[in-house]
């Protein structure tokens, strides 16, 4: 008995000792403004025709009422969302 105590004592001593394995590191967190629709929020209350004479330097969707759009998530792409009244109503990274 006394050496199966001593044998459990031991294995519970090794357990102590086993390295644990670290935590990959995290992901970076998305950058909140990777479109640069936060230096565009001017453009909401304009009408659509502005748009015309407008480049951007990212990817951009100009979403109008009804219009299919993918569901997608791409922090790097601006979005313009149009009313029925041909207005801006929004302007967001997705």
């Amino acid at each position: 008995m006394k050496s199966g105590v001593v044998a459990l004592i031991l294995c519970g001593s090794l357990v102590g000792c086993v390295p644990v394995p670290e935590a990959p590191p995290a992901l970076p967190a998305p950058v909140e403004d990777a479109c640069g629709a936060a230096g565009l929020q001017g453009l909401v209350g304009q009408p659509a025709r502005i748009l015309q004479t407008m480049r951007f330097g990212v990817e951009t969707r100009i979403i109008r009422p009804g219009m299919a759009v993918t569901m997608d998530y791409r922090p790097e792409r601006l979005n313009i969302d149009i009313d029925a009244n041909e207005q801006i109503i929004r302007v967001y990274c997705s």
